[in-house]
């Protein structure tokens, strides 16, 4: 039977029970009990912000019509025979109510005692063996009974009806019960086909009625449960009664609590939710009006280049429209909006970047501002940073070359407006016009490119600076976030492990529910909500408050005072700005900008120059012109390597090739001259002028320079007859002169420009070896009898030639010891070649030596062999000895000097003792005292006194003894 809502369902004392709980009764194949649930809610509902109104149901304060059992709308048999029903044993007192009120349990009540199982115990264990028995006796008597007879009839029912797939649908089960032959067709006999249908229908009929009559059977044998049930309807009611009654005075002082107690506080806290409501509605319709405005601000933002604030300000909107605005059909498009807006910055800001970096680059380079608009670069760069375009040094790079060329152009046209010999319009190429141009106007355009190379650099450098320090601040900014976020996340764990303490015995403040839950649950559900979103809903409603500020104030105040700052965006916890290491990668990539500024320069400057040297005009410079151009590209280089901090090679490698080429013109030159001196040379001795003297002095102070030359006033100081080195007279031929002049300009090269000592000392090595190899074979080798014209070659001419030599065996010492200044200690292996410089000439003066001795040794064979010792003496053969000996020493006393010309008379003088020895030993004169023997004494007198006679030859001992034979 059912009731109506206000009615409540009868409880029983459950056998199953617990603790003496009333349980609803339920069927044995639902035997499931779910978990006890806290009471739903009986008081007037309070506003929940979801539309719902405050009291949509029956008051259960409050009485209504008072129910009787006539009230019941379905009899007890038309709930029993109920076809709509599943199942038979579901309790048809849940019909009205639903399943949820089988599985809430009543809270006992607090005025009745509470009943436990045990004190039943007696009872139920007296009753279970009666109650088994009469039942186990009562069920066998039935079954016996009925159950052959029920089975006989079922049995004449076909077994294809009770199968549980039995489907009329199935063609072989339709077959089978319903075959073909029983139905009439079209060209059977009529008559047998009616009967045979009727008997089918008779049959299907007679089983029918079986079954009806085997299923009434097994409904009569549970009649008693049945008329137990109409016996205790008149009890049921009685007890519906008193239940009613019992309601009433319940629901009376429920009525009189929630009058006195209840209603106050709950109005308390409607009127507290609907407050706090009405505030976030507030809030949200204040965030709705600040994010509509957030366009409008971004354009403006936008139109003085302020895109750091336009990007935060984007960012924030997106974040407030994911957490707070979510699901607004208003803003369904706001979000695309400012990803396209967003992507449009960026194309701005690299473009705005661009421009930036062509008016910084293309301005006039004598401005003293160093950095144009600081603050705008300033932003540019942290906008390109926050949005990870890390490539926009490459446009800048892009950008200096662009610069680097126009440099150049506007050096070389500055240069051209003041030479009116060429014709800008007629010779339009850089490097034609630059080849036009004299070597001072050029070496001053060269000069003005380095200056202007140097603000460029200045300017780039400054620029860096710039960027260098936005980007230590955002890393020192990724710093401090990273500290912000491990102190925050400790003290979130330490706040967590106290919420228990400060949480605990809250769950006893009221039985009362709110929402469903009790209000300890509902406080601890808002604590621990609160906790869950303080971070990000703080953080944005913080960041949304400055953003509306912002919007509020730009229009009045202007953009300068943006309350979303650059050092917000960079503390803010959901910064976009790259990591560690992007930053740090982003920041070699600043020192490599200056590093590519330097080599674009110093590229720019080596095409300068190779367009100067392209048809040939720097090799043909002069000394002091091309020192002078290596001392410029060097200072060049040294200023652009301490304001750069790297070593470029480009322009000391042009520097270095041009030196090379040169050194080499210089060598060649010097070589060809000193050739055709030596072709020329009559190897006379030549009178030397004061300037070359004054050279020899200044190497003798042990500097090796080459002085000034005096271009003013006359010299009165006459040219001398022989060089003075160090206290020594040199007889020198004018070749040798110039010869020192040539290795002194190699070793002043070498002063200027030390990059190229290596190849000069090759070279002047090659010069050396030149004059050395020549002067051999002009003099020695007779050379110059066809080149000059010599009648011969005489002693005069080979102790003049072998003085010249001693002269540069001299300075080769002193040559060696200023190149190894200039050298690394590596490269100290070159320097063998001075070695084998000194031996070859020492060993050519040698020759010229022997050359001399050989001329003297040939005279004696000749004249000696025709010696005779008789009488008068002395004899024609010494005399005409004598008269030669007096003619070598005339040629080479003045020339060579006094050691070395004893040391070649003694030569001599052995030569002649020995043809002399040999010509009295063919004579058959020995030293026996005899006639002939005085003889050869006499011209022997004779011969020493005439050598002795000559200047620096008085102590010469000639030790004629060893003319005789010793006697065995």
């Amino acid at each position: 039977m059912a009731s109506s809502h206000s009615s409540s369902p009868v409880p029983r004392p459950s056998s199953e029970g617990r603790d003496g709980i009333f349980h609803k009764e339920q069927g044995p194949s639902a035997p499931h009990i779910r978990a006890i649930r806290s009471l739903p809610d009986v008081c007037p509902k309070e506003p929940t912000g979801e539309g719902r109104s405050l009291c949509n149901g029956p008051s259960v304060v409050e009485e209504h019509d008072r129910w009787t059992v006539y009230s019941s709308k379905v009899n007890l048999p038309a709930a029993l025979n109920d076809p709509r029903l599943a199942k038979r044993e579901s309790d048809f007192f849940t019909k009205t109510w639903g399943l949820d009120f089988t599985e809430t349990e009543v809270m006992p009540s607090f005025y009745l005692p509470i009943i436990t199982r045990e004190q039943f115990g007696p009872y139920l264990q007296e009753m279970t063996q009666v109650t088994s028995l009469h039942l186990c006796k009562l069920n066998q008597k039935m079954c016996f009974c009925f159950a052959d007879k029920s089975r006989a009839e079922l049995e004449q029912v076909p077994k294809i009806f009770m199968r549980p797939n039995f489907a009329l649908e199935d063609p072989s089960t339709f077959n089978a019960v319903l075959p073909w032959s029983h139905f009439p067709s079209a060209g059977g006999k009529s008559s047998r086909d009616g009967a045979s249908s009727k008997l089918l229908q008779e049959k299907l009929s007679h089983y029918l009625d079986v079954v009806e009559v085997s299923i009434a059977r097994q409904i009569s044998l549970r009649s008693d449960a049945f008329f137990h049930a109409m016996s205790s309807q008149h009890e049921l009611q009685d007890r519906l009664k008193e239940t009613q009654q019992a309601v009433a005075v319940l629901r009376s002082k429920t009525a009189a609590m929630d009058r006195i107690m209840c209603k106050g506080p709950l109005q308390a806290l409607r009127t507290t939710l609907t407050r706090n409501n009405c505030i976030k509605l507030h809030n949200k319709l204040k965030l709705m009006a600040a994010v509509h405005q957030t366009q409008p601000t971004v354009q403006l933002l936008l139109s003085t280049s302020e895109f750091v604030g336009a990007l935060e300000l984007i960012a924030t909107t997106k974040e407030v429209l994911q957490q707070e605005l979510q699901g607004i059909h208003s803003f369904r498009h706001l979000g695309s909006q400012l990803c396209e807006l967003e992507k449009l910055i960026d194309k701005m800001m690299v473009e705005d970047f661009s421009m930036y970096a062509r008016s910084d680059l293309s301005r006039s380079l004598r401005e003293e501002q160093q950095v144009l608009e600081k603050e705008r670069l300033e932003s540019l760069v942290f906008g390109l940073l926050r949005q990870r375009k890390l490539d926009f040094l490459d446009i800048y790079s892009e950008e200096m070359i662009i610069a680097a060329k126009a440099i150049v152009a506007q050096c070389v046209a500055d240069s051209l407006v003041n030479i009116e010999e060429i014709d800008t319009e007629v010779v339009t190429k850089l490097a034609d016009q630059m080849r036009l141009m004299a070597f001072p106007q050029w070496f001053e355009l060269l000069k003005n490119i380095f200056d202007c190379f140097l603000l460029f650099l200045q300017r780039i450098k400054a620029t860096s600076d710039v960027i260098r320090n936005v980007v230590l601040e955002a890393l020192d900014s990724n710093h401090k976030n990273r500290l912000l976020a491990e102190a925050s996340s400790a003290a979130s764990s330490c706040e967590v492990s106290q919420d228990p303490l400060l949480l605990k015995g809250e769950a006893e403040l009221a039985y009362l529910t709110h929402e469903g839950l009790f209000i300890s649950d509902a406080l601890s559900e808002a604590r621990q909500e609160q906790a869950g979103q303080d971070q990000n809903f703080a953080a944005s409603v913080r960041v949304q408050q400055s953003r509306d500020e912002s919007a509020g104030s730009i229009p009045a105040c202007g953009v300068t005072e943006i309350s979303v700052s650059r050092e917000q965006s960079l503390m803010s916890g959901d910064s976009l700005m790259p990591t560690e290491v992007e930053l740090n990668r982003v920041m070699s990539h600043i020192q490599e900008l200056l590093h590519t500024a330097s080599d674009i320069s110093h590229d720019r400057c080596v095409k300068v120059l190779t367009a100067r040297a392209r048809d040939g005009s720097l090799e043909r410079l002069s000394s002091a012109e091309f020192v002078s151009l290596s001392r410029t590209i060097e200072g060049f280089v040294k200023d652009t390597e301490d304001l750069c901090g790297r070593r470029s090679v480009s322009l000391r490698g042009a520097l270095q090739s041009q030196a090379n080429r040169f050194v080499h013109r210089f060598h060649e030159e010097r070589k060809t001259k000193l050739g055709l001196l030596l072709d020329n040379e009559r190897w006379k001795q030549a009178e030397v002028p004061t300037e070359f003297q004054d050279l020899v002095n200044s190497i003798a102070d042990g500097k090796i320079t080459l002085p000034e030359r005096k271009t003013s006033g006359p010299d009165d100081r006459k040219p001398a007859e022989f060089l003075l080195v160090n206290g020594q007279k040199y007889a020198v031929v004018g070749t040798v002169l110039l010869l020192i002049r040539m290795f002194l300009e190699y070793c002043r090269c070498v002063n200027d420009i030390p990059s190229i000592t290596t190849d000069m000392l090759t070279r002047l090595s090659d010069l050396l070896k030149h004059f050395n190899s020549r002067c051999c074979q002009l003099v020695l080798g007779a050379g110059a009898l066809q080149v000059v014209g010599l009648k011969t070659i005489t002693t005069r001419n080979l102790a003049l030639a072998s003085r010249c030599l001693q002269l540069v065996v001299h300075y080769i010492p002193i040559i060696r010891a200023h190149f190894e200044t200039k050298l690394q200690p590596k490269q100290f292996s070159v320097l063998r070649h001075f070695d084998h410089i000194t031996k070859d000439y020492n060993d050519h003066i040698a020759e010229i030596s022997a050359k001399l001795v050989a001329i003297m040794d040939s005279l004696f064979e000749r004249v000696l062999s025709r010696y005779e010792v008789k009488a008068p003496m002395p004899s024609t053969c010494f005399r005409n000895v004598c008269k030669q000996m007096a003619k070598m020493h005339e040629a080479i006393f003045e020339l060579l000097p006094e050691e070395q010309t004893q040391m070649l008379f003694l030569r001599i003088n052995a030569s002649f003792k020995m043809h002399l020895k040999r010509q009295l030993a063919r004579l058959g004169v020995v030293n026996d005292g005899g006639p002939q023997h005085g003889l050869v004494v006499v011209d022997v007198a004779f011969y020493t006194e005439n050598i002795q006679a000559l200047r620096s030859l008085e102590r010469l001992d000639l030790n004629m003894a060893e003319i005789w034979e010793q006697k065995r």
